[in-house]
């Protein structure tokens, strides 16, 4: 049977930034869609991460620092619940959707670094697998397409419907009906075995990070780096006394 006809778990964040190092969970979903599209099961979380949201991140997500505060749980324990909600998903065998997953999958585990809560990683045993995400796959798909790639665009690219954008259970419900419809149109996609298709994704996923590096160098930053790693980005060694960090900086996507 086809991963596209099966069930789908879909993960998203919504955060207080854009880098995986520093960066705060505000709410978090993980939600699961059966073939027909329903939703069956859900989780979602609101988190007081401990630290001010800048306003830039409130007015896209709308959640206020004063909220999360309020009405937040604790972080640790959030954190806890997601990755083991998560990592319960691919131990079932079901795929999980994310899009950017580099970039969400990163920052949780990040948190649970934080907070000294086992990451998805360390309950798998391995890197989170499989795992699907619709930037990439629309990216190695529709290569020259102009326009954007957000999930804005590609929700209307695809006609999936997107009422409440940057609410963490809607994003994760349009990725994956998103990727739904692109296993559909793109048969070879569609019908790969989830663990060629994982793989397929680490490939494209380094492709496209040397394609754009090379472009930012090109056209005015000659010292860019891009990630290349997909779905995790490496955690960083962490300094010993009388150490510098030297890690090279990592372009935000």
């Amino acid at each position: 049977m086809s991963w596209v006809s099966g069930p789908l778990t879909a993960f998203d964040l919504e955060t207080t930034g854009t880098d995986v190092e520093t960066d705060r969970i505000v709410t978090a979903a993980v939600v699961r869609l059966e073939a027909d599209g329903s939703v069956s099961e859900e989780r979602t979380w609101l988190l007081n991460p401990g630290v001010a949201i800048p306003e830039q991140a409130s007015a896209i997500h709308g959640i206020s620092t004063e909220r999360a505060r309020e009405h937040g749980v604790p972080a640790a324990s959030a954190v806890e619940e997601i990755a083991r909600t998560v990592a319960d998903g691919l131990r079932a065998g079901v795929p999980l959707v994310v899009m950017n997953a580099r970039y969400d999958l990163s920052l949780l585990d990040r948190e649970c670094r934080r907070y000294a809560v086992e990451s998805v990683s360390e309950r798998l045993g391995d890197v989170p697998s499989p795992v699907i995400d619709p930037l990439v796959i629309d990216k190695h798909v529709d290569k020259y397409r102009k326009g954007k790639r957000a999930l804005h665009a590609l929700c209307a690219h695809y006609g999936v419907s997107l009422d409440d954008a940057h609410d963490a259970r809607a994003d994760a419900v349009a990725a994956a009906r998103v990727v739904r419809r692109m296993g559909e149109k793109h048969e070879p996609v569609g019908v790969m075995p989830l663990q060629d298709l994982h793989g397929l994704q680490t490939r494209a996923a380094a492709e496209q990070s040397l394609s754009l590096q090379a472009y930012l160098r090109r056209t005015g930053d000659p010292a860019a780096v891009v990630e290349p790693a997909w779905p995790l980005i490496p955690r960083r060694r962490e300094p010993q006394a009388g150490e510098g960090d030297s890690e090279v900086s990592v372009r935000s996507r």
